[in-house]
């Protein structure tokens, strides 16, 4: 089982006001000497996080990095199964999450005890489980994947072998089509990446014709279908900067503009929008964590991720195919 040690919201380390005079960024960087301790950060991070960070990147290059890291502390400013990940894979390290309440809506949409019976009625299938879910979920798998190496991973195996693809239904399906594999797909899927309308990207697609529409496969198919370009969302932003295009509209959570600006200053970049008017393609739990919490959590060195020595145990394995493969294929 996962523990948040020292949780900083019942502490109320949150609640303490931080002196407005304080230079933010130059202290985070003073404390981060002083533990030697590395900022990773997700794309979807907001931008004054994301300019602060050791290491900016999509879940796969995040697990890269958290195993490589020779840092005594690792502030991850993501969310909650990322900054398991990490203690995953740096056991030893102190992992620190900002705000103990970043989860995710795709990893809550499979709980580990119900995809342990639906497992059970598929003895025969290996299981490779989306990155995006809990430690007690990789714990259950053989493999584990990232939207970055789905594809070339579920290629790697046997033509014969049949597979479980979870959490997530949408990035199964992409799978399962660009692959020719029959995957038995759990039904979960991301907030963010569900709601995008089809109708009004249609219409800003008219709006701007020379635009080119590029998505994450955690979209519905038929959106996707739409798309000039699908992938990963370290794939989409590197599309972007190689592409001649100057215009692109995005289907993916919105932080990752961020990087897709400062990489290429003279592009636009339209969020794609939502079918509601009230909605936007923001991850509530994501933009959790701040930069006053930030500095709170290396301070405090609190709230802390601890996890249960058998589930390290049993989680790794699947992390470290994952890395193994990737590695083999270059990734």
């Amino acid at each position: 089982m996962t523990a948040i040690v020292g949780d900083i919201q019942a502490k109320g380390y949150l609640d303490v006001a931080i002196d407005p005079t304080l230079d933010l960024i130059e202290e985070i960087n003073k404390l981060k000497k002083e533990k030697n301790a590395v900022i990773l950060a997700h794309y979807y991070q907001e931008p004054e996080i994301q300019d602060i960070a050791d290491y900016i990147g999509d879940s796969l290059g995040l697990s890269q990095e958290a195993a490589k890291t020779d840092a005594d502390v690792i502030v991850f400013a993501g969310v909650h199964f990322m900054a398991e990940t990490a203690k995953i894979l740096s056991p030893s390290k102190k992992v620190l999450l900002p705000d103990a309440h970043a989860g995710c809506s795709l990893s809550d949409s499979c709980p580990p005890h119900l995809f342990a019976k639906f497992k059970e009625q598929y003895p025969d299938h290996l299981v490779i489980t989306y990155v995006n879910c809990t430690a007690e979920l990789k714990a259950l798998s053989d493999i584990v994947c990232t939207s970055s190496n789905a594809v070339e991973i579920v290629e790697s195996l046997p033509v014969d072998q049949k597979i479980i693809f979870g959490p997530d239904r949408n990035l199964g399906a992409y799978v399962k089509k660009k692959t020719g594999r029959d995957l038995v797909l759990w039904n979960g899927a991301c907030m963010v990446h569900e709601i995008f309308s089809q109708e009004k990207i249609q219409q800003l697609m008219h709006s701007h014709p020379t635009a080119k529409f590029i998505a994450h496969p955690e979209c519905e198919d038929h959106i996707l279908a739409m798309a000039d370009y699908v992938g990963s969302t370290a794939g989409m932003l590197k599309f972007t900067q190689k592409d001649p295009s100057q215009k692109y509209i995005v289907a993916t959570e919105s932080g990752i503009i961020h990087q897709m600006q400062k990489a290429s200053p003279g592009k636009q970049f339209i969020p794609a929008p939502p079918n509601n008017a009230c909605a936007c393609n923001d991850c509530p739990h994501m933009k959790l964590n701040t930069l006053e919490k930030l500095y709170n959590c290396l301070k405090y060195e609190l709230p802390a991720i601890e996890l249960d020595a058998q589930v390290i145990a049993a989680a790794q394995r699947p992390i470290e195919r994952m890395l193994e493969i990737s590695a083999q294929l270059g990734l």
